[in-house]
């Protein structure tokens, strides 16, 4: 692949150390790659240690804006046809980059690196990326294997027509990665050994843990409603049905909860009909497109 049409973007809070050998180590490997550092809002001269070890071009964020914000910044900057997002932290092996884009030259729109089970930080992370994934993986009908990997090359174009739905914190790879499946793009994973982060993570587990599955449900509200809506509908509709089989074993009635719940289950499913043909529609939309 022509590297003058690559761009390696670096989201970076505070990670000056890790930068000064994780640059040079870009640059040797991909010397004609175009390399943007965004800098969120850092207090330890991030930006003039990316300028000063190989970066083409910083951004520098008045404040922490969020990774999201940071990832936006970059892919609006960069100038190449396939962006490579990866960590400014150094768990990434500036080696295994040119393995995503062989993948991207073989036609795929987005290649992730999907971190094996010893390059979790923790168990407990171990747990809660496995528990996404397999939630993921039954919203979008696909399977998924690292939702939360930061480390990933995509085609631009495509990239930046989800840019609008990127919430500004750690939860754009979950976001990108179900709106590419729902799409109909090419997704592929790639194996990778992830090496421990230098410095402190910017992840709180509890809070950002609640949002990623906050954000899964909902995509799946708009990338596959009836995922969501049927389910439910359906859970209304047994209620309705166990509370009249209840009440005319016992009772001979037929009673007014009963009514509602069966009208809940019905309105429920309907409403998850029209929200399906909404995205239908707007998907039927991007594919049209150009690439």
């Amino acid at each position: 692949m022509n590297e003058t049409r690559i761009s390696i973007v670096l989201p970076a809070r505070n990670e000056a150390d890790n930068l000064r050998e994780l640059l040079p180590s870009l640059r040797d490997l991909y010397p004609q790659a175009e390399i943007v550092v965004v800098d969120d809002g850092s207090t330890d001269h991030t930006d003039e240690v990316a300028s000063a070890n190989g970066a083409d071009r910083v951004i520098s964020h008045p404040y922490a804006m969020g990774n999201g914000a940071a990832i936006k910044s970059g892919a609006r900057a960069a100038r190449g046809d396939v962006i490579v997002f990866m960590d400014g932290d150094g768990q990434h092996q500036p080696k295994d980059v040119a393995r995503l884009l062989a993948r991207i030259e073989d036609g795929y729109d987005m290649v992730v690196g999907a971190r094996d089970a010893g390059s979790q930080a923790s168990f407990g992370r171990l747990a809660a990326n496995t528990l996404y994934n397999h939630l993921a993986s039954w919203v979008t009908g696909h399977a998924i294997h690292d939702l939360t990997s930061g480390f990933r090359a995509v085609r631009a174009a495509r990239f930046r027509r989800f840019l609008y739905l990127l919430p500004n914190g750690f939860s754009y790879p979950t976001t990108i990665t179900m709106a590419f499946f729902r799409a109909g793009y090419a997704v592929d994973y790639l194996p990778i050994e992830a090496l421990k982060r230098g410095g402190k993570s910017h992840v709180r587990p509890l809070r950002d843990g609640l949002r990623f599955l906050l954000i899964i449900f909902k995509i799946g509200t708009l990338y596959s409603p009836l995922k969501v809506f049927a389910p439910t509908g359906a859970v209304f509709f047994a209620f309705g049905l166990l509370r009249y089989l209840y009440t005319y074993l016992h009772n001979g009635t037929f009673t007014n909860m009963s009514v509602l719940l069966f009208v809940t289950g019905a309105l429920v499913f309907l409403l998850g009909l029209i929200s399906e043909q909404i995205a239908n529609l707007m998907y039927a939309q991007t594919r049209d497109e150009a690439p």
